[in-house]
């Protein structure tokens, strides 16, 4: 592609994509989850749900933040883009080899009363880095204004998984070292297609070259890490803010409670998939209008517009879905309460926690592309220790049984989510433009509220919801004001 046809990013219209592609993805995820638990025992589903987690919560440090500051900063030099995630890559694939190490001495597995199989412990380490590696040209291609190519690489990487595991289900396979093998498969294809179509699109450069017209942080190998070094802290603490309740629950019941709460936040994580989305395409854009006061005001406005838009429609759709498609898509024992809780029932706890982190995600991306970084690092910790001190009170000091501890453990969710919810508003420097809309964010807590306590009591207040698709037309006028 010649360089002139390099577009800059635009957060509606990249949000747009990655939205499209990661709700694709999450439906063939699901669909894959369907021929798991079908096709597994559940212990085994279990082993296979904490190895993922746990693997891609120690390697993402590996990510040493770098594909973050390109995402922020490489609209400003299109040009520096290539070399940018070819010293990424140099400096990552150091970065691993101590906690490759680390992995193969410490053997983490044992802490969660795994007993599973050496190569399938293998597979997810080397899935967890296949990951880790697509996140600098995805970042790159984002940075780009190609974000509909990212959104490519991604769909085409949950496929192949998906074909995988539907291979094995055809040789009636029950090895969830096999299945595991399928999803390293995804991942490495997605890894290589977004590395090629970096390779495709971004505009020539002298590899050589300083990559200080990116910013004043790529000056050099020093300057990049240490502006680097928070997000990277940020990036090994993060998973266990969304993983650490289903640790909680293993630790406490064993690999049977993790798996129903996994399939309970199987649509949770799916719907998490339109804040990402929406802070992906949002965090170039801030950290090019950074020194521009009227436009970064513009763009967080415009985002929070589409945030309070998509509210009722992720309460009501997820809900919706899950109800309607859980009975036929999972084994009853999931739903039935065996276990002590219905996964579905779960879910609607859970939701309380999906809408306070889509509503976060226009002030916890004002922070990622703040001046103050370690302000971020700060942020994110101050959330974990959060979400420790509620999920061990909740599910280790107050339930007393399989069905309270996964009850305990959906509270505890949502109760994290409504603190990074606020943390983001104090600690983003964002306090007046939260005022400045006090009365829709009422509207939205109150009438989100009403929404999950009704789906969740199996009640009609959600009725008492219906009002927040109010909001629905200035949403769509956000959007529209950022296509070009």
């Amino acid at each position: 592609m010649p360089a002139t046809t390099v577009r800059r990013p635009s957060s509606g219209r990249d949000a747009g994509w990655l939205m499209g592609a990661d709700l694709l993805a999450v439906g063939l995820a699901f669909f894959g989850q369907i021929l798991l638990v079908n096709a597994l025992l559940a212990e085994h589903y279990g082993w296979m749900v904490l190895a993922i987690d746990l693997y891609a919560s120690l390697f993402l440090v590996v990510d040493l933040g770098l594909p973050t500051l390109l995402a922020r900063d490489g609209a400003n030099a299109p040009h520096r883009v290539r070399p940018a995630v070819l010293r990424t890559y140099r400096l990552q694939a150091l970065a691993a080899v101590p906690f490759v190490l680390l992995a193969i001495a410490v053997r983490p597995d044992r802490w969660l009363n795994m007993d599973a199989p050496g190569w399938l412990l293998v597979a997810a380490g080397m899935t967890a880095v296949a990951h880790v590696a697509s996140y600098a040209p995805r970042s790159a291609l984002r940075a780009l204004g190609e974000a509909r190519l990212e959104a490519v690489s991604k769909v085409v990487e949950r496929g192949v998984t998906v074909a995988g595991y539907g291979v094995l289900v055809g040789l009636d396979s029950t090895s969830p070292t096999a299945f595991m093998g399928a999803f390293l498969l995804g991942a490495v294809t997605g890894w290589m297609l977004a590395f090629g179509l970096v390779l495709r699109c971004a505009p020539a450069a002298e590899p050589s070259a300083s990559l200080a017209p990116l910013g004043s942080d790529w000056v050099s190998t020093r300057h990049l890490l240490m502006a680097a070094l928070p997000f990277a802290i940020t990036l090994g603490v993060l998973p266990y803010v969304i993983r650490l309740e289903k640790f909680l629950v293993a630790a406490s019941g064993g690999a049977e409670l993790a798996a129903v709460f996994h399939v309970a936040q199987l649509a949770w994580l799916a719907g998490l998939v339109v804040p990402a989305a929406l802070r992906s395409a949002l965090l170039p854009v801030l950290g090019h209008a950074r020194d521009t006061p009227a436009r970064y005001r513009r763009e967080m406005h415009q985002a929070l517009d589409m945030c309070f838009g998509l509210v009722p429609y992720g309460l009501f759709g997820g809900y919706i879905l899950v109800a309607s498609l859980a009975p036929v898509a999972f084994p009853a024992g999931y739903l039935d309460g065996t276990y002590g809780a219905s996964a579905v029932d779960l879910f609607a706890v859970l939701l309380a926690g999906w809408a306070a982190t889509l509503l976060a995600t226009p002030t916890y991306t004002a922070l990622m592309a703040g001046w103050h970084p370690w302000r971020f690092t700060r942020f994110i910790f101050s959330v974990l220790v959060l979400a420790s001190l509620a999920g061990t009170v909740l599910v280790f000091g107050l339930a007393t049984d399989d069905g309270t501890r996964l009850y305990a453990a959906a509270i505890a969710s949502s109760v994290s989510a409504v603190a990074l919810l606020v943390l983001s508003w104090w600690m983003s420097g964002q306090w007046g433009f939260v005022v400045q809309r006090r009365d829709e964010w009422w509207l939205t807590a109150v009438g989100a509220s009403f929404i999950v306590i009704g789906f969740a009591t199996h009640t009609g207040w959600w009725v008492l919801g219906l009002p927040l698709f109010a909001f629905t037309p200035q949403a769509w006028r956000a959007v529209r004001s950022t296509l070009r």
